[in-house]
């Protein structure tokens, strides 16, 4: 649902613009200049100390004195004078201010100072406030423009662009032009004082106008809200960000493999996968994606008919494909008698069809008639270099009414430059996707692919498990002392609660306490170095495997001690941990650490010692559906290997989800733990049991 009180930013009665100025090279005259020549219909006011005329229109000597309608002010003043400007808006009754104006927190503690002191007077009258420190916003179809760009206004579009950074707000509008797209909505939301991504984004997306939302986040002002609405968004309208800043990140200091794999990037692609949010690597890549989502249909399929006049653009092209999950169509063979009925001996009538240098515009459309009818196909890739024979345009104008008319996407990729413009411009005009390369072109339709199947999926609710005992399992911890790694036992505790299967696990506090314990367990069992200053065991070989008697555990119980010791002469040693050796089976790796933003982070990749040296890990955000945990397993080798693999029997991958979704609901349900790790997780042919479990508290 949009907050109204959002409303007139893009819907404003009247506006006002606050510190508009003559001089053409001040912000203020830019701000004017735009908005007047923007076409925007409603009543335009200016305000400055000075007085005068600009623009045909008076200029008033204060906000007081502008008449009404006017719930839209747009103001570029010195940030000193930024509050008393807020307060002067708050007295006239407006509610939604847009602060362009820099020096404020981005400047230092000065400018912080500033910023607070203004936000404190929008908040006391009711104000709502974009920025400051940004470029303002447009709207395309309204139209409205209240930046200080340089013109001219952007045509309409259908994709909306909401940005942190203005800059870049510049800099696209005027690539857009050559790439053949415009925007819809684009707005600046500079420091995010007030209106944030999140708060901006449902009203986007209740435009008609606007197909695909994109964002510029450099971050996420409240993780688990954003996620929230992203997701209500992602139903109707497909959204695409590009999240910076990725090698400033760091890696927590966390002591945990899955505290130290799980760097704050691992999260925002969780938080993007969550809420069905298409996270792109570079800013081209957003609007390859973008202009597929806008103007061609989803992919009901992964399988893709390449139609080519040159053979080596068609292995590239395939090659893309796969690299994106995709995969080459297998034509039925009435398409295949059609295909070589058509073209010529020597030509490829097989997926990539090379129709030969010598293919005219008409044999383009013809084969690419035939392969849109054929039940295999799911969609297509028109590849054309400049023909030999005639211009690249014949082969548009046969080529777009048959695009047009398909209710499979089919994209094109343009190969060259100058020979190819007038085609380009052809298909752009026509809302036909264009590329010039097939890499480019592939990562699109495999966006496609992905919104179908996203679409299709979404509505799977992540049930809760109701067969745990939460307030149990605070008990458990309710004596905890915070920072600390919690006692083996009261972990091994957790796990009952939350249905995972363990294999008891006993603290000794000395040899013949060990060797009774081994006899209670049943031999074989394994010893651990007990010791709250070393989570990881094997790191000084503390660890020792199929004890299988009494007397060897007594005798191993001194020498592990003093060789422990010897290593680690500060550690804690409280003696060994006695547990059950468990034989056979797959080892992975289950954990969770508590992100600041998005909350419980789950992994699961393969597990033993070399876990961060093999990082083949995936990360999901609690808690889990069955299908997030077998998407988890799928990007893994650990977990497609569950399935068998050589010498390797076939594991219960069923029960692998099922701990996987426990421990999602336990890290979810328990906020007051900080990291929970469960290596390793032995799976069987039949069943799974976590044999190391360590969880540190926050």
């Amino acid at each position: 649902m949009t907050d109204s009180s959002l409303t007139p930013f893009f819907n404003p009665n009247g506006i006002v613009v606050v510190g508009a100025s003559s001089h053409p090279q001040k912000l203020g005259y830019g701000v004017a200049r735009n908005l007047t020549q923007s076409g925007y219909a409603g009543p335009i006011y200016f305000v400055s100390p000075k007085g005068g005329d600009l623009f045909s229109r008076q200029i008033f000597a204060s906000i007081a004195e502008v008449p009404d309608p006017v719930d839209l002010a747009v103001v570029v003043v010195p940030a000193k004078y930024a509050s008393e400007s807020m307060r002067a808006c708050g007295e006239r009754g407006i509610k939604a201010v847009i602060l362009v104006s820099g020096g404020f927190r981005e400047t230092g503690e000065d400018g912080a100072v500033l910023e607070t002191e203004t936000l404190q007077v929008a908040k006391e009258y009711g104000i709502r406030m974009i920025g400051p420190n940004c470029i303002g916003l447009l709207d395309t179809h309204l139209p409205l423009d209240t930046t200080f760009l340089q013109p001219p206004f952007p045509l309409p579009g259908e994709i909306a662009f909401i940005s942190h950074s203005g800059a870049i707000c510049a800099a696209l509008i005027d690539w857009s032009k050559e790439e053949g797209f415009s925007f819809s909505r684009l707005i600046s939301l500079g420091n995010q004082a007030d209106v944030t991504e999140t708060d901006i984004l449902p009203l986007v997306a209740e435009d008609e106008y606007t197909r695909v939302i994109t964002l510029y986040l450099e971050n996420i002002s409240n993780g688990a809200r954003f996620i929230e609405e992203a997701r209500r968004v992602v139903k109707v309208k497909p959204v695409i960000a590009l999240k910076v800043g990725r090698s400033a990140s760091g890696q927590r200091a966390a002591a945990s493999h899955t505290g130290a794999l799980a760097g704050a990037e691992s999260a925002f692609d969780a938080a993007f996968e969550k809420a069905g949010v298409f996270r792109a690597d570079t800013t081209e890549e957003i609007f390859d994606w973008a202009r597929a989502l806008a103007w061609a249909p989803v992919l009901q399929g992964r399988r893709i008919a390449i139609l080519t006049n040159a053979g080596g653009p068609g292995v590239i092209a395939a090659d893309a494909l796969e690299q994106n999950g995709l995969e080459l169509a297998e034509f039925n063979k009435k398409t295949l008698a059609a295909l070589g009925e058509t073209l010529p001996s020597a030509a490829s009538v097989h997926n990539p069809v090379d129709m030969l240098a010598s293919a005219s515009a008409e044999i383009y459309g013809e084969c690419l008639r035939v392969i849109l009818v054929d039940h295999n196909v799911d969609g297509a890739l028109v590849i054309l270099p400049p023909p030999p024979m005639y211009p690249a345009r014949e082969a548009a104008e046969i080529l777009i009414p048959i695009i047009q008319a398909s209710e499979k996407p089919v994209l094109v990729v343009l190969m060259g430059s100058t020979q190819i413009e007038e085609a380009s411009e052809l298909f752009q005009n026509a809302k036909i996707p264009d590329y010039r390369f097939p890499e480019r072109a592939a990562s699109a339709l495999a966006r496609l692919a992905e919104r179908a199947e996203f679409l299709r999926e979404m509505d799977e609710s992540v049930a809760l498990l109701t067969d745990v005992d939460t307030p149990s399992a605070r008990a458990v911890l309710a004596d905890a002392e915070p920072g600390t790694w919690l006692e083996a036992e009261f972990a091994d505790r957790l796990m009952n609660i939350y249905g995972i299967p363990t294999t008891p696990i006993k603290l000794a506090p000395d040899a013949e306490s060990a060797a009774r314990l081994g006899k209670e367990l049943g031999f074989p069992v394994v010893m651990k170095i007990a010791s709250p200053d070393i989570p990881h065991k094997s790191d000084v070989n503390g660890i020792l495997l199929n004890l299988g008697s009494a007397a060897e555990i007594a005798e191993d119980f001194e020498m592990l001690m003093a060789r422990v010791q010897a290593q680690r002469p500060d550690a804690n040693l409280e003696g060994v941990l006695i547990q059950r050796m468990i034989s056979g089976g797959q080892e992975v790796i289950l954990g969770a650490v508590r992100d600041p933003q998005f909350g419980a982070l789950m992994m699961f990749g393969s597990g033993g010692v070399e876990v961060e040296g093999l990082k083949d890990v995936a990360f999901a955000l609690a808690p889990l559906s069955v299908r997030e945990a077998e998407k988890m397993l799928g990007k893994t080798w650990a977990g497609r290997k569950l399935a068998g693999y050589r010498n390797l029997a076939p594991a219960d991958r069923v029960g692998v989800v099922d701990a996987l979704r426990r421990l999602g609901q336990l890290a979810h349900d328990l906020p007051e733990i900080a990291e929970i790790e469960i290596n390793p997780l032995t799976v069987l042919e039949d069943g799974v049991v976590a044999v190391d479990v360590r969880v540190k508290m926050a």
